[in-house]
């Protein structure tokens, strides 16, 4: 039996949080957004992320123990978008690893979460879990070392980037899913697709 969530009101607000941002996120992702609406969201995002800031602060990573699985997994939907406050964005990255060596954290999705940061630091990304949607669809964002990509991201438990890609295409030809659909931890982010 899983024991419930040590901070169950932690839990639902990260979870409230992600789930009302999810449309947009996923309109977004699929470029059904006017100039009006993106910025809109970026506000909502860095509003998040000062509430995830605030979260860290106080608790750490807030991984599954804390906030069971679907709050960890808001947590770091919400962290993998903190593009407007990059300093927030590292931060939970690092906590997050830290939770992943302690097994309260997915490295699957720390890895997604990685590459982001150094993408916004304009560094290449290590896992290949970062597209961009380019005149030719979408294309890999710089990675670093692409001949060990694959064995790299078989480390953290990521499947090779030719499947991934293919999958990425799949899901954004998809119809979004409704907010009741179960998020498989391979969502998709502002400019940049993760896969």
């Amino acid at each position: 039996m899983i024991p419930p969530p040590q901070l169950p009101h932690v839990q639902r607000e990260l979870i409230a949080r992600a789930t009302a941002a999810s449309p947009r996120w996923q309109s977004l992702a699929r470029m059904q957004l006017s100039d009006q609406e993106i910025g809109m969201g970026r506000h909502n995002d860095h509003a998040n992320a000062g509430v995830l800031r605030r979260i860290i602060g106080e608790c750490g990573w807030p991984g599954v123990p804390l906030v069971g699985e679907d709050g960890a997994t808001a947590a770091w939907q919400i962290a993998l978008r903190a593009d407007t406050d990059a300093f927030v964005q590292r931060a939970a990255a690092r906590a997050m690893y830290g939770a992943t060596q302690r097994g309260t954290a997915s490295i699957r999705q720390w890895a997604h979460l990685h590459d982001r940061c150094l993408l916004n630091a304009e560094l290449p990304q290590l896992f290949g879990t970062q597209y961009l949607r380019g005149a030719d669809g979408l294309e890999l964002e710089p990675v670093t070392d692409p001949d060990a990509l694959d064995a790299r991201r078989a480390e953290v438990g990521l499947p090779p980037v030719a499947d991934a890609l293919r999958d990425l295409r799949l899901r954004l030809a998809a119809a979004p899913r409704t907010s009741d659909q179960k998020n498989d931890g391979a969502s998709t982010t502002s400019s940049t697709e993760s896969a």
